[in-house]
């Protein structure tokens, strides 16, 4: 069972292989994501990027996320989800100018196909 306190780590660790690999087992155990529970994490980090990887698979099926991911805000310091944002000007411009906004309101940054398969 994949959890989505395992799908916010991946993607902080920067592990793109595995972030994908979970996103699809995750999008096949959960095809209703307005009933995904909260998950019991107390860290913020890991809390804002649950909440808006969950919003963004949200966003992209058409359905309603869960009414818990309205109330989390957003991680302490900017994250890049990509190892080159944070060496590569362009692509740093890119991530913060046209980040899906379920991660960008949360200080989340990545380009604007992260994850589109999902």
């Amino acid at each position: 069972m994949v959890t989505l306190e395992s799908l916010a780590k991946a993607a902080l660790q920067r592990d793109s292989l595995r972030l994908r690999s979970l996103t699809l087992d995750f999008i096949r155990e959960y095809p209703e994501l307005a009933s995904v529970p909260r998950p019991p994490i107390d860290t913020q980090q890991i809390l804002g990027m649950a909440a808006a990887l969950l919003e963004l698979f949200a966003q992209r099926s058409g359905q309603p996320a869960p009414a818990w991911t309205r109330e989390i805000g957003a991680v302490p310091e900017p994250v890049f989800l990509l190892e080159a944002a944070t060496h590569m000007k362009r692509l740093r411009a890119l991530c913060e100018s046209e980040a899906p906004e379920p991660l960008r309101k949360r200080r989340l940054y990545a380009p604007p196909d992260f994850l589109t398969f999902a």
